[in-house]
């Protein structure tokens, strides 16, 4: 089995050199802790590596459509930095896999946040028009914008998104679950009890 990444035409990462480039850069890092000097910087071999498996990854169908792209690209990245020293190749031989690992749930924290920001406009300028529309009709005038304005917000794609992000928190919530010791315990855990 080879130890480069294919992805669509040639070869873009090779597995092996990342894996010794990262062990190198693990040995300066932990002697620049026992002498107790500065970080090393990254090597520029990973720096490129990561920047070309976001790259990739932002191709692929599930992340390709998305306006704020290079935003879930500079997220991956900053995350891959961040956990860097993580990468232990005494108990992995596969960075590339760990780094991808980072960038795909950085896109994934990424896209949440931005579907958040996204409900909060449309839930915001819903509201707006809500209050103006009300305070229109109770001074007598209307505005005439050519649409009445309770059909600003009837269209199928904002009212699918509203219902689907709507949806995700309610499924998150669960009141009802049990949790920690509740699950073995009939009836309310009472914690300030002394037994």
């Amino acid at each position: 089995m080879s130890t480069t990444k294919k992805v669509g035409r040639g070869h873009y990462v090779n597995n092996k050199t990342l894996l010794e480039e990262m062990t190198k850069y693990r040995e300066k890092v932990q002697l620049a802790k026992k002498e107790g000097t500065t970080k090393p910087p990254i090597p520029n071999y990973v720096g490129q590596a990561l920047l070309l498996i976001a790259n990739r990854l932002s191709h692929k169908p599930n992340f390709s459509n998305y306006s704020y792209k290079e935003e879930m690209i500079s997220d991956g990245i900053e995350n891959c930095i961040m956990y860097i020293d993580n990468f232990d190749p005494e108990k992995s031989k596969n960075p590339f896999a760990y780094f991808t690992q980072i960038i795909h749930y950085a896109f994934i924290r990424r896209i949440q946040k931005e579907k958040k920001q996204q409900y909060i406009k449309i839930k915001n300028m819903e509201n707006s028009f809500i209050f103006s529309e009300l305070s229109d009709h109770m001074d007598g005038h209307e505005a005439d914008m050519g649409l009445p304005r309770s059909n600003l917000f009837d269209n199928e794609i904002t009212a699918e998104f509203v219902k689907n992000f709507e949806n995700s928190l309610e499924k998150k919530k669960k009141p009802d679950e049990k949790v920690g010791i509740e699950k073995f315990i009939e009836g309310p855990v009472d914690n300030e009890k002394q037994l």
